[in-house]
């Protein structure tokens, strides 16, 4: 794709289907620019958050505010927090991570990938949900 300009191939023959996108999806950004209030319009009103570890597992794991350095998914797969699901997550928000350390699995045609700290830092922020689907490029840890 990088060698010949491409972003986006869409290949279909008989019960086989790829499709490859690089770089932004500008229709999943149209929508997200369509779902916010116009400008001018009233903010809604801010909502307490909970301190690091307390949260409870329905509660959504973004933060208001994307900062630190993303990790991002290499692979297309199944996102787990955890090695087994009787085990805590490997990693939680404000737990300090080296290089090289394992934050998580992500699970792609049965084979468990183990996926590594890029970079040394605390997790401040634990994107992706445990046992949902994550696509290449997906935010998946904020480490500051």
């Amino acid at each position: 794709m990088n060698e010949h300009g491409l972003t986006f191939l869409d290949l279909s023959h008989k019960d086989f289907h790829l499709k490859l996108k690089k770089g932004p999806d500008w229709d999943d950004l149209r929508g997200l620019l369509a779902s916010l209030p116009p400008p001018g319009a009233a903010a809604p009103a801010p909502t307490a958050c909970a301190a690091p570890g307390t949260l409870s597992p329905a509660a959504p794991l973004v933060p208001a505010a994307a900062e630190g350095t993303e990790i991002t998914s290499p692979m297309v797969g199944t996102f787990y927090a955890k090695t087994s699901p009787e085990v805590p997550p490997l990693v939680m928000v404000g737990d300090v991570v080296a290089v090289g350390q394992t934050l998580c699995v992500i699970e792609a045609m049965k084979v468990m990938n183990e996926i590594q700290a890029e970079c040394a830092g605390t997790i401040c922020a634990v994107v992706a949900e445990d046992g949902t689907p994550v696509q290449f490029g997906d935010v998946l840890f904020r480490i500051k």
